[in-house]
This record gives C-alpha cells, structure tokens and sequence, in this order.
C-alpha cells in the first residue's frame, strides 16, 4: 500500500506545466488495490451466543460445616455455606452444594429439608448474604419448593 501511494505521489508531482489540471486530492482505489473490511459479526437469529463455562468455585468446597442442635421446636441443622457456596453462581452447585451436606451428616436426608436447602441456595444468600448459617429443620412440613419458597423456605411457622 506504501508503494503504491509513492508512486502515485510521484506521478502527481510529474506532468505538463498546463495550469488548468488539478492536482489529484485522493488515490482512487482499482479494484486491485481496494481493500473490503469484513463483515460485521453479528449473530443471527439462528445462531446460539454460548455462554461462558468456567466455574472458578469449582474445586472449592461449597458447605464448611454442619451442626444439629436442639431448639424449643425441635432440632435444627446449621448449614454453615463456605465464601465460594456464598458466590458461585454456576449451574449444579446447588445439588454439589446439597450433595456437601449430606456426606457430613446423611441425617438430613429427609422429606422436606432439601427444598428448604435449595430455597436458602437460591434466595437466602441474596436477602441475607452474611447470614452465618441457614437453618434447616426436618420437623417442618414437606410442601414442595415452591410452597416452600412462598413461606420464606420456612413452612409451617416462622424461624425463631
């Protein structure tokens, strides 16, 4: 491309004394010599934007600890969530996270306390983030996630 300006330059300069010429103002690029930008990169509609995969929580542990204790209504598990079970966002940290809980006490493998697990995953650690540890208790009523969900993931009365 420099050559090609050079030479161009030289012709410009070059020539008959005869005023009336202009002088040229751009080179006009031959079809040679022009040079096409690509096109632009936008998806189509058919095309699926891949999301990105890298899970930077995934050879942390999830869940720190668990502890059972007595309260007036019964017993409670503390789940006691590690910084990383507090921030991953990756999809199926949820059921690893669940999966932590049980390999330290298989106990809490009963009806309902999943649900009540999921529902502090997913919404305890957005309205409460420092919250110390969530409270599952498998005296509570087994009414499916949602219904779950709907009683603050505490069915069947308040947390006290």
């Amino acid at each position: 491309m420099t050559a090609c300006l050079a030479v161009i330059l030289v012709f410009a300069g070059c020539g008959s004394e005869d005023s009336t010429t202009a002088p040229p103002t751009a080179a006009t690029p031959t079809p040679e010599t022009a040079v096409t930008p690509p096109p632009a990169a936008t998806p189509s509609a058919s095309q699926v934007v891949a999301l990105p995969t890298f899970d930077p929580y995934a050879d942390l542990p999830l869940i720190d600890h668990v502890e059972w204790t007595e309260t007036e209504d019964g017993t409670r598990l503390l789940v006691y969530p590690t910084v990383a079970g507090r921030r991953t966002t990756s999809p199926g940290n949820d059921e690893r996270a669940w999966q932590e809980v049980l390999s330290q006490s298989p106990d809490a493998e009963s009806p309902g306390m999943r649900d009540q697990f999921i529902c502090h995953w997913e919404w305890a650690r957005l309205v409460q983030p420092n919250k110390p540890s969530w409270n599952l208790e498998p005296w509570r009523p087994a009414v499916g996630y949602q219904g779950t969900v709907q009683a603050s993931c505490n069915p069947g009365g308040p947390e006290r």
